[in-house]
Formats: C-alpha cells, structure tokens, sequence
C-alpha cells in the first residue's frame, strides 16, 4: 500500500490519540501517563526497542529497519509531549480536564504525528537505515510561558 493511503488509513487513530494527549495535558517532566501511553503503543507497533525513563520521563524507540544497524545510518525524529500551565478556554469535545493545563503550543499533535509516523515505520522495516523515535518534555521558551 502506498504510504499516503497508509498515513490517511491511521487519520482516525492518530486524531484519537492527539485528542486523548489534548484532554490530558501534563508539564515538563510531570508526563507518566503520556509517556506510558507512547511507550505502550511503540511496543504494541513492534518497535525493537523501547526505552522509558529517559531524562525522567522521556521515550525512546528503536526501528531497526532493513541493512540499519552495525555502521547504518540512523535518524532521530523528535516529538515534545508536555503542555503549558495555562487554563483552556476553547469548548471541544477533547477539552483539557486538568485545571490550570493545556496543550496550546500543538505537542499533543507532534506526538501523535510521531506515533503515526513510528507506527507506520514499524510496519514497514524497509527504510534501510534505523529509525530512533524520540518523546520528551521541552525545554524551550514555549515551555517556560507562565
């Protein structure tokens, strides 16, 4: 199957997933129960490896695809997973339910775009080269709005 269908046949998951992040944002390095849900689901797409508690709660996956590995190329593709502390005004479906919480910088849709991405990499194994799914916490000033 070509990857576009693929990538539009994983639009409803990947929509879920974006939307149960959004509803549960959590700050920094306070991100457990997004991390067990990305780790969870790398593990569940085949991943090689999974590796948690990076710089507390960050996770890591490994993919090793086709001639990857030994003296392969590797690439590292990067999602953030924390939100803001700041309360959410709009009225979604999929509204914050942590008070004081929100994800308004998009990591919830840069996490669940990574997951789609490693889910549909995972499947594959024909990249030649080994990919590295990295979720962490920011660390940049859209972390650090107050």
């Amino acid at each position: 199957m070509p990857i576009v269908n693929r990538i539009a046949a994983l639009h409803g998951e990947i929509t879920a997933w974006r939307r149960d992040i959004h509803a549960h944002p959590e700050l920094l390095y306070d991100v457990q129960r997004t991390a067990a849900t990305v780790a969870e689901k790398l593990k569940r797409f085949g991943c090689d490896e999974v590796v948690t508690g990076i710089g507390r709660t960050g996770v890591v996956g490994v993919i090793r695809g086709g001639k990857g590995g030994e003296g392969g190329r590797v690439i590292g593709l990067r999602a953030d997973m924390d939100a803001l502390p700041i309360q959410e005004a709009g009225d979604v479906p999929y509204k914050s339910t942590v008070p004081g919480k929100m994800h308004a910088c998009g990591h919830d849709g840069h996490t669940a775009m990574l997951l789609g991405a490693a889910q549909y990499l995972a499947e594959r194994k024909s990249t030649g080269c080994t990919i590295i799914p990295v979720f962490r916490w920011a660390n940049s000033r859209c972390a650090r709005v107050r």
